[in-house]
Formats: structure tokens, sequence, C-alpha cells
């Protein structure tokens, strides 16, 4: 049976105390605190998510709301993004009713749009919900374009299983992968161009290639790989 790697309890918490009180004084970069190797440390230990994860979710939201400064309510973020899965609807809908060709073509095409950005964040939340995690915020990335981003809740993210937080970093991922492909089931039916469909086959076609290429280095993969890779370590312990 594989033994755990010793955890100081004290210098576990001495080390969350110092980083805490440096986001209270104006820190925000919890990388160069340190932060992130504690967090790693504790998400290997059941024990140490029951003891020191309610100050982790509360440092981490605190130097979030100090980084970030356009944020939303989630009631709002979930409104707004169900507004935009209704507005592609419409859009689909308008594409079978208008008579020019090319209005019909970019009904089509811009419901797809629409649809990979809004289900996006909206499939996170469901699927965090599902399996226990909570959410702080919405907000808006600071890359451009700017895009709607949501936060969770850490405390209630340490206290699921890694493999179900990997699903929950998966879903975004995927909603937004699919979604593009969805109009087409409705091409024929609208009498849209074909060209419509050529351009949703290549805005899906080009996210899933950006993902092979970019996203196992960030974004939602590569957070699934990190939780995929604690699963492993928590199950080797275990053994």
């Amino acid at each position: 049976m594989a033994e755990a790697p010793p955890v100081r309890e004290q210098d576990l918490g001495s080390e969350l105390d110092r980083i805490e009180w440096a986001v209270d004084h104006g820190s925000a970069d919890l990388s160069s605190l340190g932060f992130w190797r504690l967090v790693k440390r504790v998400k290997l230990s059941h024990e140490a998510v029951a003891r020191y994860g309610e100050q982790i979710g509360r440092i981490d939201t605190k130097a979030f709301r100090r980084g970030v400064t356009t944020r939303f309510p989630v009631w709002v973020g979930n409104a707004v993004l169900t507004g935009g899965v209704l507005a592609g609807v419409a859009a689909v809908a308008l594409a079978g009713r208008v008579s020019p060709p090319v209005l019909k073509g970019l009904a089509l095409v811009g419901a797809g749009a629409i649809w990979a950005v809004s289900t996006h964040c909206l499939t996170h939340w469901l699927v965090g919900r599902l399996v226990g995690i909570r959410f702080t915020d919405y907000f808006l990335g600071e890359r451009p374009p700017p895009r709607p981003g949501l936060k969770t809740d850490y405390r209630s993210y340490l206290q699921v299983p890694a493999e179900r937080r990997a699903w929950m970093h998966a879903s975004g991922a995927l909603a937004t992968k699919v979604a593009p492909f969805v109009p087409l089931f409705f091409w024929s039916a609208t009498g849209a161009p074909v060209w419509s469909a050529i351009v949703l086959l290549g805005i899906g076609a080009t996210q899933i290639v950006t993902d092979v290429l970019f996203s196992g280095r960030s974004g939602d993969w590569k957070k699934v790989l990190r939780e995929r890779a604690v699963a492993r370590e928590v199950e080797a312990l275990n053994e």
C-alpha cells in the first residue's frame, strides 16, 4: 500500500495565513505567492481539504475580486447567456422564414456563432451544479475579444472528486465545439445556401484544431488534464 507524502500541517496552515495576509494587503498574484503549489498538496488529501478548503476558497475569491473588476452575479450571467441561446433559436427560425438566400445563410451562421459563445459557460454551470460545484461570479476576460467567464467557488470545487472536476471543465469546451454543427441539422429545411454550411463546418473544424494544438497547454483541456492527473495520484496513494 503506497504511503501518502508527509504533509506538515503547521507549515501548510502558516503558509496559507501568509498568503491571505498578502492578498488582504493588495496582492492578487496567487502564483507568485505559492498558493497553487499548496492547493495541489491539499487536493491529494481529503483531510486537508476538510481542514483548509474554506480558507483556500476565501483566499481565491478575494484575489479574484481584487484582480477582476468587470464582474456580474451568477444569475445575471446565466440570464444573459440563456438569452443568447434563445437568440440562436430565433436566428434559425429566421433562416427558415426570410426569402433572400444571403439572409438565410447569415442567420444560420449567426446561430452557430451565438451558440458557440452562449453555451460554453452555461454548460460549465449546469454540469458543475450537478456534480456539486458552486460558482461566485461571471466576468469578462481581459484578452480580446472579451469573452464571458465563470468563477468557481473553490471551496466547493475542492470538495468534489477530481474526475468530476475534470468533467466540469470538459463540458464547456465540448459544448463550444458542438455548437457550430447544430445549425447544420436545420440547413436543408431552411433552404440556406451551401456556403453557410461550409462556413459552419469551417468554424467547428477550426475550433477543434485550435483545441488540439493549444488547449492542452492552456484553457479548459489543460485543467481537464490537471484534474485527471490529480485523480490518478489520489488513487495511487489510496492503493
